[in-house]
């Protein structure tokens, strides 16, 4: 548990506050959020035991001890004793209360304690869809022994009768179930993610579309309720699909909360509530699971991103390798040679008398061998420019479109969001589309990687094209993070300076050499508010520039 408490503090997680608390306040605390929802989910009970198809304080007790460690498994066997005792003031028999507390305590002890064994791999961040199917198996049999053995409990000291049995185990069961099943998964991703969800109007409608539902659903007649819960599954794979499991969570939350409070408000039978649950279960894993594909797949997408970038430069600095090997061996020859004319200029010059012709050929030879040399290195610059300027008409709009989805897997890795805003009706650039291109794919990587580095749950990047009263198009890409360091910004533009530890502090040398290439200039901008850093383009009522 100690690995996982360092782990948690070096990945910045939320769970690492946690850890810096005392463990008597973190139990109190989850004995009063216990009770809370014990009590607000004492809905449609199997009196007089208590027994209620939606038990979300077993899904915060699982949460509990997976986040925190085993240290809180006794807080498991304190929770349900208390409760029932002295929140729900149930009429069962001290002695059972007792033996309810052990049995449940026990098993959810024992659940937990094995989830968090190092050799079961369980990952707290159900960041693998190998973790989410082991707390689900894990949770359906463990919750199933709960049921029989609290049930059998109430049997025995006759507080249930035998044709009411398996109602009653069905009812526990599916009611600790779903609090699993809903609870733990939105309480682990919660406390093991920097940020969740950015609002959006695309999320606004999610919520808006499932309280239509649930008004839907539980506006029709009895027949057809239960028939028609279908309707739910459209909300739910909407959410898993665009957000994932970090969505998902939240969105069965919602689902559960707006059901039950509905059903209560609604005057839902019990045994219809039973079956209404049993669907909730049924529409959790499916949302999970497919929650956890979309994980998957997105890490997969990200992963062989970064391995192809990776292969783009391994190939690039092959390329390079070979390009300065025969850069090395071809400026190798005019050096030698304006050596030697120099030293020759020398002593023509210390003559006496002085060789003045003799001089002046050694000079112009090697101010021959000196244009020879820059025409080598001039070979080396258009290069690393990404070779010939392709100069083009062509919407600045759609090449910045294009830049944002090349890095729209890094920037949601790093849970920033990037928008932009055009004015309308701008006209075409002329320029070298893939050059320009590279330019913003440098930037808006720049900008999350420092918003990234900050720390900032609410990052954002704001790609920008207007029109310039001198008739270009200027492009400006801001972010809100730390901006840059007044000492860096003075030679942001100088090739070789940069703050990243793997940084060659190139980006913005090269991208100003492109936007001079352009006929424009590169502006670097700081406030308290963040950075900006635009460029402008010509349109195609310019004349193109003349390239040197």
């Amino acid at each position: 548990m100690y690995e996982w408490s360092e782990e948690a503090a070096a990945r910045n997680l939320p769970v690492a506050a946690l850890f810096t608390r005392s463990p008597l306040v973190i139990g109190l605390a989850y004995l009063v959020t216990y009770a809370f929802l014990d009590w607000v989910s004492f809905i449609s009970p199997i009196t007089p035991v208590g027994v209620t198809p939606w038990n979300p304080s077993t899904g915060l007790s699982f949460a509990l001890v997976l986040l925190l460690g085993r240290a809180y498994v006794p807080w498991l066997f304190i929770a349900p004793m208390v409760v029932n005792a002295f929140v729900l003031d149930l009429p069962i028999p001290t002695e059972v209360q007792v033996l309810g507390a052990i049995i449940v305590g026990t098993i959810y002890g024992a659940t937990t304690i094995l989830l968090t064994h190092p050799r079961i791999g369980f990952d707290r961040t159900l960041s693998t869809k190998r973790s989410l199917m082991l707390l689900i198996a894990v949770a359906a049999v463990s919750t199933g022994i709960v049921a029989f053995a609290y049930v059998g409990l109430l049997a025995a000291f006759g507080l249930i009768t035998p044709d009411t049995l398996m109602m009653t185990i069905a009812h526990q069961w599916i009611g600790d179930m779903i609090g699993v099943t809903v609870v733990t998964p939105f309480l682990l991703i919660l406390f093991t993610r920097r940020s969740i969800l950015v609002p959006s109007l695309e999320l606004l409608a999610l919520v808006l579309v499932l309280i239509a539902t649930l008004a839907a659903v539980l506006g029709l007649s009895d027949t057809f309720r239960v028939k028609q819960f279908y309707l739910f599954f459209l909300p739910v794979m909407w959410t898993a699909v665009r957000f994932g499991l970090e969505g998902v969570t939240g969105g069965l939350v919602l689902t559960q909360v707006g059901l039950m409070a509905a059903m209560q408000y609604g005057g839902v039978d019990v045994s219809d509530v039973t079956a209404y649950q049993a669907l909730m279960i049924v529409l959790a894993l499916t949302g999970l699971t497919i929650g956890a594909v979309v994980n998957e797949q997105s890490r997969t997408q990200a992963q062989l991103r970064r391995n192809q970038e990776a292969l783009e430069r391994a190939a690039r600095l092959d390329t390079m390798g070979a390009f300065a090997a025969a850069l090395a061996h071809e400026i190798n020859q005019p050096l030698t040679a304006i050596s030697n004319y120099t030293r020759l200029a020398k002593m023509a010059v210390e003559k006496q008398p002085a060789d003045t012709e003799t001089a002046r050929t050694a000079a112009e030879h090697a101010v021959a061998q000196v244009d020879r040399a820059a025409e080598v290195v001039r070979r080396l610059r258009d290069f690393i420019q990404l070779g010939r300027n392709e100069m083009v008409p062509q919407y600045a709009g759609d090449l910045i479109r294009e830049a944002i989805s090349h890095c729209k897997l890094e920037t949601q890795a790093r849970h920033v969001e990037v928008e932009t805003r055009f004015t309308r009706n701008l006209p075409p650039v002329v320029c070298d589309g893939l050059q320009i291109q590279q330019v913003l794919i440098n930037l808006i990587r720049n900008a999350a990687e420092s918003i990234s580095s900050s720390g900032r749950p609410d990052g954002r990047i704001v790609v920008e094209a207007d029109l310039t009263d001198l008739g270009r198009v200027i492009v400006t890409v801001r972010d809100n993070g730390p901006g840059f360091d007044p000492e860096i910004l003075a030679r942001a533009l100088t090739p070789f300076t940069t703050t990243k530890e793997e940084g060659l502090g190139l980006g913005l040398a090269l991208a100003r050499s492109t936007a001079e290439t352009h006929g424009g200039q590169l502006v670097v901008e700081s406030t308290g508010g963040g950075a900006a850093v635009s460029f402008t383009l010509p349109t195609t009522v310019l004349p193109l520039p003349v390239e040197k």
